[in-house]
């Protein structure tokens, strides 16, 4: 577990030596992100450490987090938070930053491998899929058996995100996913095919428009995230086919939640971004001050800022709390 005295600090102890750390999330649009932003420049604002705020143009926009990287090493972070839009391809810059002994924390999207990273903190987005795929299960009932399911997945660079939540998914609804760590080489039958949404409303509505061509018998659609889902859940509409088609989805935002008490979405698998970037505050604050490196939830290889399932239709045998206490707890 992250040790006590990681997050133990006072204002004026951080404030006597002025810290700089840097947020960069994928998009600054996304109510996750916006959250994100919010948890981290409070906790910056209470601990007196200088934040740097940085984005990229769209979901995907690799090239603009590498330069918002090498813009705060040269600034001289003393710690980076960042949601990475390219898993992979973002390490190389990580490590010039690590090597220049900048502290640099995954939020929320695990780095590949993973300990290109100092620490992630981050939902099991493994669990969040599995949720979300138990309870469409449960809910189905013996009908599992004959579903007919789209995937609404985020990039054709399956970032670890992507695959974490449509792996869990399908492990969860009772699938055989073959290699855990890769999208589309299952070969159950029900499964009708993947697209990839952008994680937003557009992208959601072109790709289960794509896959609705494919199969226009669809009863089962998983989704990245919930401004995906709201597009999936248009282009069901537009086909007639709303009625008696189950769409889960991952995040817990509030128009998110909102849409599982409208019954758009069955389920959602809720995050707590806030208190994400809070905690990666405090523990570039903590590194600034002692030199702690934040540590793994034990029996994890990341910090685990937990993971809640949202519907307005309990299943029998798995986890769920209300739409009301998912509103109380939701962001955006």
């Amino acid at each position: 577990m992250v040790a006590a005295t990681a997050f133990a600090l006072t204002a004026p102890a951080a404030a006597q030596d002025t810290t700089k750390a840097c947020l960069i999330t994928k998009t600054d649009i996304n109510p996750f992100f916006v959250k994100m932003k919010e948890g981290a420049t409070a906790k910056a604002e209470e601990l007196g450490v200088e934040l740097s705020t940085f984005a990229g143009k769209v979901d995907g926009d690799h090239e603009t987090q590498v330069q918002a990287v090498e813009s705060c090493i040269a600034a001289g972070a003393k710690g980076i938070l960042i949601t990475a839009s390219d898993t992979k391809a973002i390490t190389d810059v990580v490590k010039q930053a690590r090597d220049q002994g900048v502290l640099v924390i995954a939020l929320d999207t695990p780095l590949e491998p993973i300990d290109a990273a100092d620490a992630t903190f981050a939902t099991d987005n493994f669990k969040a899929g599995e949720l979300i795929g138990q309870w469409a299960a449960a809910t189905l009932g013996d009908e599992a058996q004959n579903a007919k399911i789209a995937l609404l997945d985020l990039a054709p660079s399956a970032p670890s995100v992507d695959v974490l939540r449509d792996q869990g998914f399908l492990k969860g609804f009772g699938i055989d996913i073959k290699d855990e760590k890769k999208i589309g080489d299952e070969d159950d039958p029900r499964i009708v095919g993947h697209d990839v949404t952008a994680g937003n409303e557009e992208g959601g509505r072109t790709a289960m428009e794509n896959l609705l061509q494919k199969d226009p018998d669809i009863n089962v659609v998983y989704t990245i995230n919930e401004p995906s889902a709201a597009g999936a859940y248009e282009a069901l509409k537009a086909f007639g086919k709303e009625d008696g088609v189950l769409i889960v989805s991952v995040d817990g935002g509030c128009p998110g939640v909102k849409n599982v008490e409208e019954g758009v979405i069955g389920a959602t698998s809720q995050q707590d971004p806030l208190d994400m970037a809070a905690k990666g505050i405090e523990a570039i604050a903590q590194f600034a001050e002692d030199g702690t490196v934040p540590q793994p939830t034990e029996g994890k290889d990341f910090f685990d800022t937990g993971v809640n399932l949202v519907t307005a239709q309990p299943a029998e045998g798995v986890d769920s709390i209300d739409v009301k206490e998912g509103t109380d707890r939701c962001w955006g």
